[in-house]
């Protein structure tokens, strides 16, 4: 099985396995269960965006904000939170790529025809 691991070394395989077995049985599904399963996935995806924007708002946050004595941000603070946002925006693009390599290599795999 495929293995992915974060920046802060957390499993994030079962997720993907989760989502992977959720798609592969929409195939064998009756129209409701395939609906259920697609409401399912769609709870899914929402949950890990929140979880995304969550902890992109609480890591910038702690790293670049350092006083509350305006109502605006210093432009330190607006440079660090730039900085810090598309830094953590393209790893996270890079996850989701990464993700997408090994789920086209487990599918190449499974069809007998991919590489190990």
């Amino acid at each position: 099985a495929a293995v992915a691991k974060t920046g802060r070394g957390v499993d994030v395989a079962k997720p993907f396995v989760t989502m992977q077995s959720l798609m592969g049985s929409l195939e064998q599904s009756s129209e409701a269960e395939r609906h259920a399963m697609l409401e399912k996935l769609e709870e899914m995806q929402v949950k890990d965006t929140l979880r995304m924007f969550n902890g992109l708002v609480e890591r910038c946050f702690s790293e670049c904000i350092n006083g509350f004595r305006s109502k605006i941000l210093s432009d330190p603070e607006d440079k660090c939170i730039t900085t810090c946002a598309n830094k953590f925006l393209k790893h996270s693009a890079r996850v989701g790529q990464r993700f997408g390599e090994l789920s086209m290599q487990q599918q190449q795999q499974q069809q007998g025809g991919g590489p190990s």
